[in-house]
């Protein structure tokens, strides 16, 4: 498992809502395949995300989560290669979303796309709670807890990695600020051999002063490589790198899947909810059937309707 520092770890988890389908292995489980030999892996099971829409239905979570397992390491994810957890099994999540859901604008969370879409979609679920309001704090919350530098998404998940590095952004402009911040951070230099506090201060100014995404990125790896920083001189250098306080909470990039989305049965998103799903354990006879019926001309999706052959 590569343990190179915080920039290497990658966060990913999934509900459970049973056996999975091809989407989730074309968008997910076989990146996370590659993934795991690459970077320090945390792949949970969301079961309190599972509550959002599903909290009707709470005894059936321990099976679901069985047969979501079960479809993981059927399809190559290695739990000698990574981390694999149930959400509700670390109760420092629950503590986490309580804070960060102090300081988040509803706002914010109204405007998530897919808040908005399963609204629209799931008519026959109660959504008119905080639980499914919050599910992008908590989202954030997952993200940031471990630290994550790449989260893997597909095009349609990238405003919740947006979502979290806002979130983490207003809590390290809250509670980063510290008094003798620059004393502090001076300090945190001096621990540095003086060649690497050199090397600090060049990659700091290439990144304020011409946006050097690549010095940037060295920096915070040179940082995570210093093993005589305490917990708290790593987040004010961090900080330092960026702006004038610590970075609690550092703010993860996405990391695209290779297929960002897979189509389901009826034209829309692939997706257990919409009935519009193919199962990876589904037997062939039935897979062949269901792909059948899968309309490809948007004009035609009865026989009967008339065609458009272009």
């Amino acid at each position: 498992m590569n343990t190179s520092g915080q920039g290497q770890r990658v966060v990913s988890g999934m509900r459970p809502t049973g056996r999975l389908t091809i989407a989730n292995f074309h968008g997910a489980l076989k990146n996370w395949v590659a993934m795991q030999k690459e970077y320090d892996c945390f792949f949970f099971v969301a079961d309190w995300h599972a509550l959002t829409t599903a909290y009707q239905q709470s005894s059936r979570i321990d099976r679901l989560t069985i047969d979501m397992v079960v479809d993981w390491i059927g399809a190559g994810v290695n739990p000698d290669l990574c981390t694999m957890f149930i959400q509700s099994r670390i109760p420092e999540h629950a503590e986490l979303h309580l804070l960060l859901s102090m300081t988040t604008p509803r706002a914010w969370l109204e405007r998530v796309p897919s808040y908005k879409e399963q609204v629209q979609q799931l008519k026959d679920k109660d959504l008119d709670t905080y639980g499914f309001l919050g599910y992008g704090c908590l989202m954030a919350t997952d993200i940031l807890m471990y630290k994550a530098g790449r989260v893997p998404v597909g095009a349609d998940q990238i405003p919740h990695v947006e979502l979290t590095r806002e979130i983490a952004r207003r809590f390290n402009y809250i509670f980063g600020k510290e008094p003798e911040f620059g004393t502090l951070v001076n300090n945190a230099l001096k621990k540095l051999p003086k060649r690497a506090a050199a090397v600090y201060r060049r990659l700091q100014s290439r990144f304020q002063e011409h946006g050097d995404a690549d010095a940037l990125a060295r920096g915070r790896a040179m940082v995570e490589e210093q093993a005589n920083l305490s917990v708290g001189d790593r987040e004010r250098l961090h900080g330092y790198l960026v702006g004038e306080f610590r970075s609690v909470l550092p703010e993860p990039e996405a990391l695209m899947t290779s297929t960002p989305s897979v189509t389901g049965l009826d034209g829309r998103k692939m997706h257990k909810s919409y009935g519009n799903a193919i199962q990876m354990r589904e037997e062939p006879g039935v897979v062949s059937e269901r792909i059948r019926r899968m309309p490809t001309d948007p004009q035609r999706v009865r026989r009967r309707d008339p065609g458009n052959p272009a």
